[in-house]
């Protein structure tokens, strides 16, 4: 049997990681300007702050931290929702670890939790099935949130409870698209993106072929990163040797797990159960066409917001005010430029979802960086 270390070792080799900054260094020093990278997911954000990947690069190449943590970017209203379900009569809430803490305009479903709510937070999102079958006189509702990666167990979820005839369960669905929030990243005036790293395991199920178009349409270098330091450094180089280059191409640093056309039997079961809305509020980034997935019709019966529309707050609600997780959503500024981070606002008492979540911007900077005046 393959010991689990030996599956990633080879990618956080010390000698490995400082050949690649030196490399790196030295295209760096041929590019005229900065180099911005976006790197979209928070799993690749926690990497470079965790390893310090970011203290190992010349100083005309910076990361930007982007939108792509699904619990960062869920407004307030969504949270809201999920709080007025909870609070039903006969109705158990289940939702993935970090959604449970992240704060609402009333207050984070754990202190509904407090208050006598029955909300379970899951790791496994077909536990739903055994909590509907062991609960048949209550009404069972999964919050589903994620990206692409997650959006495929959510279908088999669905198709589950089609198959086994489970008429309590009912979902809330808040699937999102990482392009659509590229494109809305690029749109904005005070962007400083130009390049992008890839998210690893959305590509895993999408393809890296979805990333195209940023490509085209921004003349912007995209390369698909596994999570361990090695492939982010390698992806660094990667880009770095297309911009001394003055080039922008679509690249796949991921290759072993990460192919052009992606996993076709997950994109299947997602699009027999869902489509595209036609618009869906981000936090940070406000509504973006096209961005997030819904129930098909004919699974209204399993639709939250349809079977329960009287009972779910319409008012969109932004973030405290003291809060940028907004803008750090965005790529305008970094964690530590907000004034209350670290101080009013840390893991135990967060203000904004980007402290919450293990894959926010805001919690890998206070673990790995803490605070510093």
């Amino acid at each position: 049997m393959i010991a689990l270390t030996e599956l990633y070792k080879g990618f956080r080799d010390p000698e490995v990681i400082r050949s690649l900054a030196k490399e790196i260094a030295a295209y760096a020093s041929l590019i005229d300007g900065n180099v911005n990278i976006m790197e979209v997911c928070g799993g690749h954000t926690h990497t470079i702050m965790k390893y310090g990947l970011n203290q190992l690069l010349p100083d005309n190449i910076d990361f930007i931290h982007g939108p792509g943590c699904p619990v960062c970017i869920m407004p307030k209203e969504r949270i809201d929702h999920a709080a007025a379900l909870a609070s039903l009569p006969n109705t158990i809430l289940v939702t993935l670890g970090d959604m449970i803490r992240v704060p609402g305009s009333k207050g984070s479903l754990a202190n509904f939790r407090a208050n006598g709510c029955d909300i379970r937070p899951i790791y496994d999102p077909l536990d739903t099935l055994q909590i509907a079958t062991d609960n048949p006189d209550k009404t069972v509702v999964f919050f589903a949130i994620g990206f692409e990666t997650s959006t495929p167990m959510t279908a088999v979820l669905i198709e589950q409870a089609e198959q086994r005839d489970i008429k309590n369960l009912v979902f809330h669905i808040n699937h999102v698209l990482v392009p659509p929030a590229m494109d809305a990243v690029m749109a904005d005036p005070n962007v400083k993106v130009n390049a992008f790293i890839g998210p690893a395991h959305v590509s895993v199920i999408s393809g890296a072929k979805v990333y195209r178009p940023a490509v085209t349409d921004y003349n912007t270098p995209v390369v698909v990163s596994g999570f361990e330091p090695v492939d982010v450094m390698q992806s660094i180089l990667m880009i770095v040797k297309q911009k001394a280059a003055s080039k922008a191409e679509l690249e796949n640093q991921y290759s072993r797990s990460v192919s052009e056309d992606g996993n076709l039997a997950a994109q299947e079961i997602v699009n027999r159960y869902f489509k595209v809305r036609d618009n869906f509020r981000w936090r940070g980034l406000g509504p973006i066409p096209s961005s997030a997935l819904m129930l098909r019709e004919e699974y209204a019966h399993r639709d939250a917001e349809h079977v329960f529309a009287a009972h779910l707050p319409n008012d969109e609600i932004d973030d405290h005010k003291a809060c940028q997780c907004g803008d750090i959503l965005r790529g305008l500024c970094k964690p530590k430029d907000c004034k209350v981070f670290g101080r009013g606002c840390t893991p135990e008492t967060p203000l904004g979802s980007c402290m919450v979540s293990s894959e926010g911007a805001c919690n890998a900077y206070y673990r790995y960086n803490g605070v510093t005046e």
